[in-house]
């Protein structure tokens, strides 16, 4: 019997770069990314990614532009949504390795060519691709902080509480005068 391949999501997908697990592992407590978007017109725009609240089935995954934060979003996502977005047709991408020098250092990379665009994950960074080119748009991770310490404890729980006092024992003779 074979064991059952965690980087395969579905029939006629091809393997992930990551696992879930993967992925969980290197998002710790949470991290934060900087990312650099490239237009074809010369403009180059930013956006910050942070995953915060992070636990063994996912985190809140914080999303704006640096340049106009009215985009701002939260939404909760787990490790296998993440994975997901790396879960790419078999019939219709190609897969090579590459090596990439960008802001992150030098970079062995596993590139998916798909109809979409074309996709760089960095081995040493598991996650969403280091960079990211389609229609002439290039996005690239240029940074990678990750929250080096759990966060603070919550509150302490309220102190105990006392349960009610028992009823007091009925009174048989209550019974008996009233007929029950």
């Amino acid at each position: 019997m074979s064991a059952i391949d965690p980087h395969i999501l579905g029939p006629g997908l091809l393997p992930t770069p990551f696992t879930a697990h993967e992925i969980r592992n290197a998002t710790g407590f949470g991290k934060t990314i900087r990312i650099r978007i490239d237009l074809p017109d010369g403009a180059t725009s930013w956006r910050i990614n942070r995953f915060t609240e992070t636990d063994a089935e996912g985190a809140t995954l914080e999303r704006w532009s640096l340049d106009d934060r009215s985009d701002a979003s939260a939404d909760r996502v787990t490790w296998v949504d993440l994975q997901r977005h790396a879960a790419f047709d078999a019939a219709t991408t190609t897969v090579s390795t590459e090596s990439l020098s960008l802001p992150l250092g030098e970079l062995e990379c596993l590139r998916y060519d798909t109809a979409d665009g074309a996709f760089w994950f960095s081995r040493a960074h598991p996650g969403m691709p280091v960079r990211y080119e389609s229609d002439g748009v290039r996005t690239t991770v240029v940074e990678i902080i990750p929250d080096p310490v759990p966060p603070a404890d919550p509150a302490p729980p309220a102190a105990p509480v006392r349960p009610a006092d028992p009823a007091p024992p009925a009174d048989p003779m209550r019974s008996r005068r009233s007929g029950t």
